[in-house]
């Protein structure tokens, strides 16, 4: 069945983008590959990030020994079939930053840093002359919950799989491996920062004001706490009183999830750009009103995503190159190719075309017609009509016969011989 057009533009993509990929599932096409690929010291981050995965492995307590060898069987084992380590070797990063994120709250506490209670509120008073993110929660309403609950605690977590799966579908084949490294290296120094500067939120303000924090007091969901209220449930409360980063402020990864994501629509899909920022905007008075960051918090999870991105933004992917189709999908239907015609679209007979462009008809001498010049000099400006001067001297175009009238349906007669013809043909 013929889909709705826009599901159609889809659909194409779609089979695109599979025919793009490698489904090869043989290791041996992987280990050939790594033996004709030239080594540079930039791939020392891989042997840096299984250094890392050592060490987190080495701590974690849940799951405990063996089965949390499962983890590296389980990533290796994709890293070697081809069909999948297309994606998951440039996810490295991401993956990277997850376990570490995970991994966190297995650390020793005589081992971590010491929390920061009024470093943040304070440096918003130095930097702004107020404490901005404060002022913003002192005025609450369930229409400005549902608002701030829906960029913060829903699209938050399923948007960078959507800019994936479009930057996968319309964008040249680097794009989405550039995704994966940059949103995940900005959320590894992110998470990195948070667990070496450990900084409690406003909500702990709010609860417990300046006195010193520790790391046994549980996570809070601040503002989401009325969505829980609202729809009658204690799903946020329990994520947020679970989490392994509870003292993680700054940077703000929520702002830095943010800002990636519109910086990444609005290069690669510059049609976007208005509404991504706007939505940016919403989250980033969302992150305050919700009592989880303070406004340097935001600031810094910006900063630190438009730094990530322009520094490995390459310049074969600037310019006119940021916005080229896959290859396999210039000229298809909907990208520049052939569309439908409305004949088609409706399943009806598509009218023959005359030898100058108008519909044949019927027992007209189209090509007979179009083989004959005609000069605009001799043409009567009165219609060929029993009773005319031009048809009693027997006289037609080019001085042709009677004959020819019956193919003169072909030109086209001008205004002035169609006004009160009969009155004109009877005065002579």
């Amino acid at each position: 069945m013929p889909l709705p057009y826009p599901l159609n533009i889809l659909y194409t993509a779609l089979i695109a983008a599979i025919a793009r990929l490698d489904k090869s599932l043989s290791p041996s096409d992987t280990l050939a590959r790594l033996r004709q690929t030239t080594w540079t010291f930039s791939h020392l981050i891989y042997v840096f990030h299984a250094i890392l995965a050592c060490f987190w492995l080495y701590i974690m307590s849940f799951p405990s020994f063996p089965l949390k060898l499962l983890i590296p069987i389980l990533w290796i084992t994709a890293l070697i079939i081809p069909l999948t380590s297309q994606f998951f070797v440039p996810a490295t990063p991401v993956l990277a930053w997850v376990m570490m994120f995970y991994t966190n709250q297995f650390i020793p506490y005589e081992y971590r840093p010491e929390i920061s209670v009024s470093l943040l509120p304070t440096l918003e008073t130095v930097l702004y002359g107020a404490n901005v993110s404060d002022i913003l929660t002192r005025y609450t309403h369930p229409v400005l919950d549902i608002i701030a609950w829906l960029p913060y605690g829903v699209l938050h977590f399923t948007l960078p799989f959507v800019v994936a799966i479009f930057l996968w579908l319309f964008r040249t084949k680097p794009v989405l491996p550039l995704w994966a490294k940059i949103f995940g290296y900005m959320n590894f120094i992110g998470v990195a920062t948070q667990i070496l500067m450990p900084c409690a939120a406003p909500w702990y303000e709010l609860i417990y004001g300046l006195t010193p924090a520790n790391y046994s007091i549980k996570g809070n969901a601040g503002g989401l706490g009325r969505i829980d209220a609202l729809f009658g449930g204690h799903g946020y409360q329990n994520t947020f009183g679970t989490s392994p980063v509870v003292f993680g402020a700054f940077p703000s990864l929520h702002s830095g999830c943010a800002t990636m994501e519109a910086l990444f629509l609005s290069h690669f899909f510059p049609q976007t750009t208005k509404y991504v920022w706007a939505y940016t905007g919403i989250l980033y008075w969302a992150t305050m009103y919700l009592t989880h960051h303070y406004l340097i918090d935001v600031v810094g999870g910006a900063c630190l995503s438009t730094f990530c991105f322009y520094l490995w933004l390459p310049d074969e992917l600037k310019g006119s190159a940021a916005t080229a189709l896959p290859p396999n999908l210039v000229g298809a239907p909907g990208f520049g190719g052939t569309r439908k015609s409305k004949y088609d679209i409706y399943d009806i007979e598509e009218p023959r075309m005359g030898g100058r462009g108008g519909y044949e008809m019927e027992g007209s001498e189209s090509q007979e017609a179009s083989d004959e010049e005609v000069d605009i000099t001799f043409r009567s400006p009165l219609p060929q009509v029993p009773g005319s001067a031009a048809f009693q001297q027997g006289k037609g175009p080019k001085g042709r016969g009677v004959g020819s009238v019956k193919k003169s349906h072909k030109h086209t007669a001008s205004i002035a011989s169609l006004i009160r013809a009969e009155e004109r043909v009877e005065d002579g």
